[in-house]
């Protein structure tokens, strides 16, 4: 798949982005595990929210939908999984695989989770080396990449666990390990990350405490069926906000965003760099707050981003690249070593395609520093990385010519419809698949 994006244009317009991929797989993997039935609101249906559906059916639980982003689970509780006829195939998502191999741990059966080839490069030793010191034994390839096989039918062992890397698929792993372990798990982070899962746990009936960094929960609870009702995702309504704040004459207003304040660091920095984001008619919907986003242009300029906000907009640095480019000024990240190993090397690919559209972007070992300028026509190789080519195709709006992104097919799993949707709003984007 590829995009053709013409050069110029303006967003405008009142409208609602797809549900939040983190809350659409925690929504899947807990209201399984639950007692009684849990109705989904909002689910997402791109290809890595259905990869972890299809895991959970081929695992025995009766799940209906989705349907216009209505599911119906039918839990089985705890310990109410069956072993997979086959192995369990999470395509490219990287949130399936981690936290499954946590929860996979703790139960009677073994079994082996498999995904496509981006996948099957991302480092996996982040969870399989804690879970091991749980009891659990999760083997990997010998560079401790994919396919993962989870040995079941041990006994898991609480503990204590200091991440050396802020992460919330860490986190999470653990603590769904952690609903089957023996005593108490407690996850201890460097920084906070989103905290969707001790939301959702809490939500279900399941006691999680949290004091400053540290989440801890006691294995051997249950899980009691509710209503989930998934807001927008902040990270898809983010390739939005930033065209906004580029393109001038822009205005719009983006409705029922989640804003967990574990994921509010885009609007943070881009606030920070001069960006005319207001949040207004904020609300809680089942836990999480939510409210809706006016974003008008407004000049920005280049700043250092503080290192303290990285957790909090790890996803979102694609498309605040393409707003640095279009900044009056440097920009300097740092500490941000984890986009090495997202869907792609983002510091690297960003950097390439930036390079390629006439922007000096050099890249650092834990960052980038984008020097503005004109961005221009030209080709961009998204390297199968949909955040990469939803933020190129808004630094059309800004650009001087047609930019052509390639390998766009992974667009699909986290934002379904995003051509319709931006072409609607003022994009001129052709999809030449």
């Amino acid at each position: 798949m590829k995009f053709e994006v013409e050069a110029g244009g303006q967003l405008n317009g009142t409208f609602r982005v797809p549900g939040d991929k983190s809350i659409s797989h925690r929504s899947i993997m807990l209201g399984s595990l639950a007692e009684g039935v849990t109705h989904v609101t909002g689910f997402l249906e791109g290809e890595d929210s259905l990869a972890t559906l299809n895991a959970f059916r081929a695992m025995g639980v009766e799940i209906e939908g989705p349907t216009e982003g209505n599911v119906t689970i039918h839990g089985v509780g705890l310990h109410g999984l069956k072993k997979p006829e086959k192995d369990l195939d999470v395509g490219n998502s990287g949130t399936s695989i981690r936290l499954l191999s946590g929860l996979l741990s703790g139960q009677s059966f073994s079994s082996t989770m498999v995904g496509d080839s981006s996948l099957n490069t991302r480092p996996m030793r982040r969870v399989t080396v804690p879970l091991a010191q749980m009891n659990a034994q999760v083997d990997s390839n010998d560079d401790g990449t994919p396919p993962l096989h989870v040995k079941g039918g041990g006994q898991l062992k609480g503990f204590s666990y200091d991440m050396p890397v802020a992460s919330a698929q860490v986190k999470s792993c653990l603590l769904l390990a952690g609903l089957y372990a023996q005593g108490e798990t407690c996850v201890t982070e460097p920084a906070p990350t989103r905290d969707h899962t001790e939301r959702m746990l809490r939500g279900l009936g399941y006691e999680v405490t949290t004091t400053g960094n540290k989440i801890c929960l006691q294995g051997g609870g249950t899980l009691t069926a509710t209503n989930i009702d998934v807001p927008s995702d902040i990270s898809s309504a983010t390739f939005f906000i930033v065209g906004a704040c580029i393109a001038e004459g822009s205005d719009i207003t983006l409705e029922h965003v989640g804003i967990n304040p574990t994921r509010i660091g885009v609007i943070n920095i881009l606030r920070l760099m001069g960006a005319d984001i207001t949040v207004q008619n904020e609300r809680e919907v089942g836990g999480e707050p939510v409210a809706d986003i006016r974003v008008r242009y407004s000049p920005l300029k280049g700043i250092k981003i503080p290192e303290e906000q990285v957790p909090l907009a790890i996803d979102e640095f694609p498309a605040i690249f393409i707003a640095a480019s279009c900044a009056t000024g440097e920009t300097i990240l740092t500490g941000a070593k984890e986009l090495r190993v997202k869907e792609s090397d983002r510091i690297q690919v960003m950097a390439d395609g930036l390079v390629a559209l006439g922007i000096d972007a050099k890249p650092t070992e834990d960052g980038i520093i984008i020097q503005p300028g004109q961005i221009t026509g030209g080709t961009v190789d998204s390297h199968g990385d949909h955040r990469i080519a939803m933020s190129f195709a808004m630094a059309a709006l800004i650009a001087n010519g047609t930019i052509h992104i390639t390998d766009c097919a992974n667009v699909n799993t986290s934002f379904p419809g995003f051509v319709e949707l931006a072409k609607n709003a003022g994009l001129n984007i052709k999809d030449l698949n």
